[in-house]
């Protein structure tokens, strides 16, 4: 059983790969300080199971398991934390094992042994009411994570939503209603098929045939705006 271990502290780090390593068969391929490097050593390690801290800087360990659910075969995710308070919503979707800090070795083995694993549904449910920081994506290349901030449109075609970035594009597969409830603060719809990153509007511009469209920096390509969205999106300009 191979094991990945995350958490911002080096010597809890070094404590739990001491635990583990006692435990018959298990071996541990790698440590992580916060969720982002997480979820990049999961892709590229395959590890069997993900001892995870819950708050760390950059992304937290329920952000992380979140996007991990995205991998084709993702890996058990324990959660190793000293805050009680997560253990309702941890155990309230029976998504992932939850041990208190500092783990005991009988109670690390035993959560080994039972191996829950987190699937799509249960990760979108154990982060009700949270926003992400960053989109993950499946690509040929592996999983890939996107910072919010970087994003600037969604905009959805038939069954996948595309996440536009100067970089390029990727294919997502949320639908544009969870993404404008989650993030509604930062981001508003313009078109039946499309919502905007707001800190990222440069300017409002009317086309040669009358419609408007919005122009965004680091992007060449204007988004278009419908005449039923042209007035909400006026709106919130005028208040930004």
């Amino acid at each position: 059983m191979n094991l990945l271990i995350v958490d911002d502290e080096p010597l809890a780090r070094s404590r739990l790969k001491r635990l583990a390593e006692q435990v018959p068969g298990c071996t541990v391929l790698g440590e992580a300080g916060n969720g982002r490097e997480a979820v990049e050593l999961v892709g590229s390690l395959a590890p069997d199971v993900v001892l995870m801290d819950i708050q760390m800087p950059l992304m937290d360990g329920i952000e992380a398991a979140r996007h991990i659910a995205e991998l084709q075969t993702p890996p058990a995710v324990i959660f190793c934390t000293a805050y009680d308070e997560y253990a309702l919503e941890a155990f309230k979707v029976q998504a992932v094992g939850y041990l208190l800090k500092p783990v005991r070795a009988e109670e690390l083995s035993a959560a080994l042994q039972k191996l829950p694993k987190v699937n799509r549904v249960q990760a979108r449910q154990l982060q009700q009411g949270e926003r992400r920081s960053h989109i993950s994506a499946r690509t040929h290349q592996g999983l890939v994570l996107l910072p919010l901030e970087q994003v600037r449109c969604f905009r959805s075609d038939q069954k996948y939503v595309s996440v536009l970035h100067p970089g390029g594009e990727l294919l997502i597969e949320d639908s544009l209603k969870e993404l404008e409830d989650e993030f509604a603060a930062d981001f508003i719809r313009v078109h039946r098929n499309a919502l905007v990153a707001l800190r990222h509007v440069i300017a409002l511009e009317k086309n040669e045939d009358g419609s408007a469209a919005l122009l965004l920096d680091g992007m060449p390509e204007k988004i278009q705006i419908s005449r039923r969205h042209l007035a909400d999106v006026r709106k919130t300009l005028k208040h930004l």
